[in-house]
Parts: structure tokens; sequence; C-alpha cells
């Protein structure tokens, strides 16, 4: 039972938003004209440009979440690539943006994501609030939505659903959907600073075509960094695999280098099982990074422009090899 978290996790909380498109979302709806011929006084007044014109609204006051997304796939992608992983996670919701946090139901792997606030267009969200939902009820939802569709998050105070707005800036197509939210009693656990023996960056698609390579050979994989390079290596039934990478710069291709930094060498074992996993997030990102340390859980991360969705794996040790 080597392979198992023991040590705690703690992240911040993030806040919620007001809905804007729909008239049971506020006490009026007026188009420009009647808005400013009409404004009632002490009301909070939204500006919203769509179809070419613009409207404004006010409130009600008990909305307190909003976040809208340039394009529904970063959602889409992200819950693609954890939702074999957990099943149902808290959204924890602040001034900071959207956070998520998880673990496995084997306790060896962690799901940490960020998705910071200047990342959505607007973002309002006026107190902490923790939204507990089921992936698989996501999952369906959000396959509603195209790539390409504009998404905004609702909830109100004090919420018992949240509520998906999907809109096609093409087809001037609108969507809205409303999942039940569940009480989750979710320990939050704090993740310590660590000082990694070994930092590697490199393309997110070379990753996942070692995992996959190495997968047909081995249910595990040995990650070695030392001075020469990073290797990955298995030993299976039918056979031995290894691949090792060297630092690599690519000045017309910048995607493919191959970054190491190195303070001492290192070699841990991991489930490969896990690993294939955490590829699925390879869509989000052209590049990850692996940091390893001995003794200390493997970190995944994949970029998310200025937020992360990052993954722990414990290693295997002892007989677990």
């Amino acid at each position: 039972m080597g392979s198992v978290f023991n040590f705690r996790f703690n992240f911040d909380i993030p806040r919620k938003l007001p809905n804007t498109h729909f008239a049971s979302d506020f006490t009026h709806i007026y188009t420009c004209d009647i808005f400013l011929a009409n404004t009632p006084p002490n009301t909070s007044a939204i500006t919203y440009t769509y179809q070419s014109f613009i409207q404004r609204f006010w409130t009600s006051t008990d909305k307190m979440l909003e976040a809208r997304l340039e394009q529904a796939s970063l959602l889409k992608k992200v819950v693609d690539a954890i939702k074999d992983l957990v099943q149902d996670c808290n959204f924890d919701c602040n001034d900071s943006g959207i956070a998520l946090q998880a673990m496995d139901n084997s306790h060896v792997a962690l799901v940490s994501m960020m998705l910071k606030a200047e990342g959505f267009s607007p973002y309002r969200c006026d107190r902490n609030v923790a939204l507990g939902i089921n992936l698989v009820s996501l999952t369906k939802v959000l396959r509603a939505a195209q790539n390409e569709d504009i998404l905004t998050l609702k909830a109100e105070d004090s919420p018992d659903v949240i509520n998906l707005v999907f809109e096609s800036a093409a087809t001037d197509r609108l969507s809205e959907y409303d999942i039940k939210l569940m009480d989750i009693d979710q320990e939050h656990l704090a993740i310590p600073e660590t000082e990694y023996a070994a930092t590697v960056e490199m393309p997110s698609v070379e990753f996942r075509r070692i995992c996959a390579d190495l997968g047909n050979l081995s249910e595990s994989v040995t990650i070695e960094a030392n001075k020469d390079g990073v290797k990955f290596s298995c030993q299976g039934e039918i056979g031995n695999g290894a691949i090792t990478l060297r630092q690599h710069t690519n000045v017309e291709n910048p995607e493919q280098n191959v970054t190491i930094a190195l303070s001492e060498p290192v070699s841990l074992t991991f489930s490969l099982k896990y690993l294939t996993n955490f590829c699925k997030a390879t869509g989000l990102s052209t590049s990850v990074r692996l940091c390893l340390s001995q003794e200390v859980p493997l970190l995944v991360e994949y970029g998310l422009g200025s937020g992360h969705l990052r993954f722990f794996l414990a290693p295997k040790i002892g007989d677990e090899e």
C-alpha cells in the first residue's frame, strides 16, 4: 500500500455570478431606448452586446455567479480529462476564479484544476461557494455544446442548480440547461510546496505516444532523469521497451522543444493506467510538464492559459513494481 497520498492539500474556494440572458433572471429586460427612458433608481445595470445591438438589464439581487468562456471546448476537454478519475467533485468558486480538487477512489491520484478569473469575460463571483457536480451529468450536458460555442456558467445565491448557457455566434442559436447540484463533503488537502529534483517539459503529444507505446508491453513505467536525458522504460511478459529523450531546442518549431532541469538524478516507477488517463488532457496544451523527486508524487501539469490542470500520482514502491 505504498502508493497512497498521506499528505494534505489546501485550496482557496472561488465564488459566483448573475444570469444575463433570460427573463426569468431579471426583474425586467429593456432595449437601449426603453432602458434610458425608464431606468429605475438604485438598480444594478449590466451592458450586454448580442446580435449587433446593445441590451441593458437590471438584475434581481439573488444572482451571484457568472463566468463566461469564449469557447466551450475548454471546459469540455477538462471534464473529459478527469471524469474517469473522479465522479463527483466540488467546483470551488471565489473572486480569483474556479478551482477543482479531487482524489480518485484508490487515493493514488489527485487532480487539481484552476481556471483564473481573467480567463473568463466577464467573471463575477459575489461570495465563496462550492458547487457539487456529478461529472457524468456535466458531460452529458456539455455534449450539447459545439466547441466554438460561448459558454456561460451561472448560479444564484444558495443554489440548488447550476445554469449553463451555450451561444452560437454563427447561427444565433442559444441553449440553456440546469444541472442539479450535490452536497459533497470533500476534504481540501494542503499541497506542500516541493523543490523537485527534475523538471521535464516536452510536447504533450510525445508524452501521450510514449505512454501508449509502453502501455502495450507493461502496466508500469519507470521514469529516470539524469544528465543524459529522461528515459521511460518498462518490462513486460512479451519483452522490454525504453524511450530516451534528450534536451532539444527547435528554433523553427518551439512546440517540439524538450527541456530538462535537473538538480539530482531521480528514478521512479508509476502506473501506466493512470498516466494514460492523464494524457486525455493532451488537447488542452501543446506541452506538458513532468516534475519528479524521490518518494514524492509525480506532478503532470497542462497549462490552461493563465490557469492549469495538474495531476499528482503516487509512485509504486517495493513489490508493486
